[in-house]
């Protein structure tokens, strides 16, 4: 099968690329930037940016299925001159169109939890806008909602750390948001999953990894890879809104008033979808083993054992 996948040199990107190419598959690469793309040699690699449809439209020529990954992370904020309706939503259209105007049968996309046109922040409500025109498209689709995905060059445990310290853990509310954290090589295998199995169009799943972890838990767990157990501190949310919005429009200060609105959602599933792939959750990498420490090596009391 010819595959294309946009987003593909981006962090879930290489994996899923990977993983195409090791199942047998002739897969490109679509990215803004895809010369010095680390991925396996059979990889071909294309030049083209969502948001700018001429860049993208002849790359979808003769190709059987799409994967659309292309997306801005909700843990920081976005780069000057881009936004979530940007990326997201027009860029999904572009890739959409693309699609169609090459007989692309089926498109797999990329979404997240809680995706919502009405949601509480802006990556939230493009993403749910990006679902709605891929559900209104005249593709075979299949839709993805991650919680969190953690792994070897992720963001989510670096984020943790930059909002915090490894002798002081300032958390919005205590940390005690949710997350579901699911590990990348676990993750990336079900989205060829979707695109080999035909019983997988016209779905959407929520996708979480083998246990809920707090913010608390996941920096401690973040802090004690490192030998360290800091303090934790809690900080009201109106006071987490209203530094973030003071220092936002600091230049190279990577939150804003949207990523303390973020911290507010639980980030979890109800029931967790990946069963639908015949995986089950309690055989999936935990965040805890992935980091080289015992689950509840970040608590101070297991640290005074």
């Amino acid at each position: 099968m010819r595959v294309i996948v946009a987003g593909g040199t981006g962090y879930v990107g290489r994996h899923v690329c990977t993983e195409l190419a090791d199942r047998g598959h002739d897969v490109t690469a679509l990215a803004r930037s895809p010369d010095d793309a680390d991925l396996p040699d059979v990889v071909d690699t294309a030049m083209g940016d969502v948001t700018a449809y001429d860049s993208i439209e002849p790359h979808f020529e003769g190709m059987d299925a799409a994967v659309n990954l292309v997306a801005l992370s909700p843990l920081f904020k976005p780069p000057k001159n881009l936004t979530h309706d940007l990326v997201h939503t027009q860029g999904t259209r572009n890739v959409v169109d693309a699609c169609e105007h090459h007989g692309v049968e089926h498109l797999v996309q990329q979404s997240a939890l809680g995706a919502d046109p009405n949601g509480l922040t802006s990556y939230i409500r493009s993403k749910g806008e990006a679902e709605r025109i891929v559900r209104d498209s005249d593709l075979a689709w299949t839709i993805l909602r991650p919680s969190v995905i953690f792994g070897e060059g992720g963001e989510f445990v670096e984020f943790t750390k930059q909002l915090t310290t490894g002798v002081v853990a300032p958390l919005p509310a205590g940390g005690t948001n949710e997350f579901q954290p699911i590990w990348i090589e676990d993750f990336a295998p079900l989205v060829v999953d979707a695109i080999e199995d035909d019983t997988h169009r016209g779905e959407i799943y929520e996708i979480g990894g083998p246990e809920v972890l707090t913010m608390r838990e996941v920096t401690e767990l973040a802090w004690a890879a490192e030998g360290k157990h800091p303090k934790m501190v809690t900080l009201p949310m109106w006071f987490m809104r209203t530094g973030l919005t003071v220092a936002g429009p600091v230049p190279f200060f990577p939150f804003g008033p949207e990523q303390a609105k973020a911290l507010k959602i639980q980030n979890t599933v109800d029931e967790n979808d990946v069963t639908a792939f015949g995986v089950d959750p309690a055989e999936m990498r935990t965040l805890a083993d992935y980091l080289g420490v015992d689950a509840d090596a970040g608590r101070p009391e297991a640290a005074a054992a």
